[in-house]
């Protein structure tokens, strides 16, 4: 069901952001570090992603490597921007020791996070 269209970034090796659809549910594939130095990048990438296909959206996380307070808060942003335009956002593969900031400040609580794609996917048709 995943049919890949991907369009890679990089930041100094840091950073590797790239999309794919699952069906007409973007998803966003992120390598590497989210902080204060690529979260730019990340912000771009995500504005463009929702420009492009729309609000339903996937984060798969499991390949980050660190997560700050700030890439949290875009993350945030993103699912309240997907949720106020009436789409689904999910967040897949999520790995504690990387984003402890997620555990720290109660939203792992109230994010949407599934451990795979295909539950998210599940998810978004029920």
């Amino acid at each position: 069901m995943l049919r890949q269209r991907r369009r890679e970034v990089s930041n100094n090796g840091l950073l590797s952001l790239s999309s794919s659809m699952a069906g007409d549910i973007v998803v966003i594939h992120v390598n590497g570090v989210l902080d204060a130095t690529t979260r730019d990048q990340f912000s771009d990438f995500l504005d463009a992603a929702a420009d492009d296909h729309g609000p339903d959206m996937v984060l798969d996380l499991g390949r980050v490597t660190f997560m700050d307070s700030r890439a949290l808060g875009l993350i945030v942003h993103h699912w309240q921007r997907s949720t106020t335009a009436g789409g689904n956002f999910a967040l897949v593969s999520v790995q504690y020791p990387n984003s402890k900031v997620m555990w720290v400040t109660g939203l792992s609580q109230r994010l949407p996070l599934f451990d795979t794609l295909d539950e998210a996917l599940a998810a978004f048709a029920a």
